[in-house]
Formats: C-alpha cells, sequence, structure tokens
C-alpha cells in the first residue's frame, strides 16, 4: 500500500467522511468517479471496543475499491489504541486500508460533549499522546483531521498539528473553520497554507470545495498536497471526477443532463436497497436524493413528496417523471429553489 505522500501524488482529490451519507453505496460512486482517498463515516473508539453491531456496520469495507481511509473517534489514549487494532484487523483482511484517520474536527455537540472530535483541539497534551498510543499500536499510516481551532481566540492548529506529527501523524486534514463556526461563514485557508508550509508530512486542504476552479485555486495557492471535498460533492459526484480529470491534466467534461442525473441518483437508491433493505434505504436516501435535483425548476414540491413516500418502487417513479422530462403541471408551476 502506497503512503498518504504517495497516494496524494498520485491524485491529490480526496472525499471527507460524513456521518449519515459516506456509507457504502455513496463511496462506490465516487471511487468510481476516480477519488485518490475515499473516507468512511466516523466510528466510535468504544463501540467499537464494545462490538457494537451498527458500528461494525459502517465498517462495510470488504471488497470495496482502494483505497479506504477509516476514521476512528474517541478521547482517551487507550480504547482509541485498542480500537485500531480492530480496525487494523479488519484492513488486514480487506486489503483496501490505506490509512486509519483520527478525528479532531467534528463541531456536533454530542461529540464534543464526550471530550472527542474537536474538543481535542483544546487539549493538545491528550491529542498528541492518542496519536502516539494508536501509532504505536497499529502499522497502518495515521493521519489527523483538525480545524484551526476552537474559536477565533484559539486558533492552535500550527502548534496542534506539529504535535501530532511528532506523535507520529502521517498526513494532517485541515478544515479552514473553527468549532465555534461549525460550517457558517466562508473557509479560511491561510493557516492551512501556513501548515502546508511548515510540516513535514502532506496536509490536506478541506473547506468551501465547490467547483473545479475553486479546488485548482485552492491547490495552488495554499501548496497544499491534496484538497478534500464534502458537502459540494452530494448529489453532484460528478464534481470529483471532474476534478481529478482538472488534476490529471485531460480536458473537462459537460456536465450531467436530466438523464444522467436519473440514472445516477436510481443507481445510488437501488445499492442503498441491496445493502440496507428497503424499509431503510428509503428513508437514508432522502438525505441525498434532494441534492440530486436541487436547482431544477420544481424540485421543493418533489422533495417534499420523496419525504413521504415509503417504497423504493415509489421514489423511483416520483423521481423518473421529474427528471425523465416528463414533468407534471404541479411541477413546472413551482417556483425554482
Amino acid at each position: 500500500m502506497l503512503t498518504p505522500a504517495e497516494l496524494l501524488a498520485a491524485n491529490p482529490v480526496v472525499t471527507a467522511p460524513m456521518a449519515g451519507l459516506t456509507d457504502r453505496p455513496f463511496r462506490e460512486l465516487v471511487h468510481d468517479m476516480g477519488a485518490g482517498l475515499v473516507y468512511t463515516e466516523m466510528v466510535s473508539d468504544m463501540a467499537l471496543c464494545y462490538g457494537n453491531r451498527k458500528t461494525f456496520g459502517i465498517l462495510n469495507i470488504a471488497g470495496e475499491a482502494a483505497p479506504v481511509a477509516v476514521q476512528l473517534c474517541g478521547s482517551d489514549p487507550e480504547p482509541m489504541a485498542r480500537a485500531a487494532r480492530i480496525i487494523a484487523e479488519l484492513a488486514g483482511e480487506c486489503g483496501n486500508v490505506a490509512l486509519l484517520d483520527i478525528n479532531m474536527g467534528c463541531p456536533a455537540p454530542k461529540i464534543v460533549k464526550n471530550g472527542e472530535g474537536s474538543r481535542l483541539m483544546t487539549q493538545p497534551e491528550l491529542a498528541a499522546r492518542i496519536v502516539d498510543a494508536v501509532a504505536s499500536a497499529v502499522s497502518l499510516p495515521v493521519s489527523v483531521k483538525m480545524r484551526l481551532g476552537w474559536d477565533d481566540e484559539h486558533q492552535n492548529v500550527l502548534d496542534l498539528a506539529a504535535r501530532v506529527v511528532d506523535a507520529g501523524a502521517q498526513m494532517i486534514t485541515i478544515h479552514g473553520r473553527t468549532r465555534q463556526q461549525f460550517y457558517a461563514g466562508q473557509a479560511d485557508w491561510t493557516l492551512i497554507a501556513e501548515a502546508a508550509a511548515r510540516l513535514p508530512v502532506p496536509v490536506v486542504g478541506n473547506g468551501d470545495i465547490t467547483t473545479v476552479d475553486i479546488a485548482a485555486a485552492r491547490m495552488r495557492e495554499s501548496g497544499c498536497a491534496g484538497v478534500m471535498v464534502g458537502r459540494g460533492m452530494l448529489g453532484d459526484p460528478w464534481l470529483i471526477r471532474d476534478m481529478v480529470r482538472h488534476f490529471a491534466g485531460l480536458p473537462s467534461l459537460p456536465p450531467p443532463g436530466r438523464a444522467e442525473i436519473l440514472a445516477m441518483a436510481l443507481r445510488h437508491l437501488r445499492r442503498q436497497v441491496e445493502l440496507s433493505g428497503e424499509y431503510m434505504a428509503v428513508r437514508m436516501m432522502r438525505a441525498h436524493l434532494p441534492f440530486y435535483i436541487k436547482g431544477l425548476r420544481g424540485s421543493a414540491a418533489v422533495r417534499g413528496r420523496l419525504n413521504h413516500l415509503d417504497t423504493a418502487a415509489g421514489v423511483e417513479q416520483e423521481l423518473t417523471a421529474f427528471l425523465s422530462g416528463g414533468e407534471t403541471a404541479a411541477y413546472q408551476d413551482a417556483p425554482e429553489i
């Protein structure tokens, strides 16, 4: 398996871990679009240690295309090391795990309340001990994803990044917002660029990557080894394709038409049904389908209908009627969103 630096040199396009969104069906889509590194959803160290069935379901990576990054969340070095060994054993069986990532950036209140995610940025010594424990427990490369800091007055990303690199991290990903910001405002790449210049390991920049032009500019201006795409790829896996082609020096392709959007949405739904069963799949896809149709005339009305459907056949019928060009008068009269 290639090192993080080698992976990014070959393909700098990385997809972000997003709870409830970047599960196996979605990862398969962005893998097929050419992503250089694809992250799982975040998994809890304690849930792994206690054998939680749902958590192991998140790690449904057997047979998945390489390379995959598994993201681990916790706040105590010892269980983090135990969980890392469980992941390493799974990685050995599957052969497709490129690195183990430690979450120090999640801003969610329930995560922060447990001392995990971005709360670790306020405890740099503990954060370094966690990285040391995990890196010492496994042979997989270890990376860390973090933010600029807790708030505007405590932007300690440069200090923390240096500490965790000294503790064994081989790659750093930085989201250009503080925890206090959550996802509001614009991502600030100033400190990301400074980290890329200072650190002896590759730095991946994250935040507001929504177009190829933005991705190219951020790479050029920051000196990062890679760019991580999050919300910008929801409903638009073609963004990954277009970024990969750009960085490979290939000509751009036309944007997808309605027929191509329909085919992708239906592929996503059907794969979700295969892996999760119809009941769960229809409900899980409610988080994805609005992104496929966002911005199209009448999409608000369709979104409302989709949220009340309980069968995959009903969802397919609704999407096909809307995207095949056979919109009803109700669709045509609906306002744009």
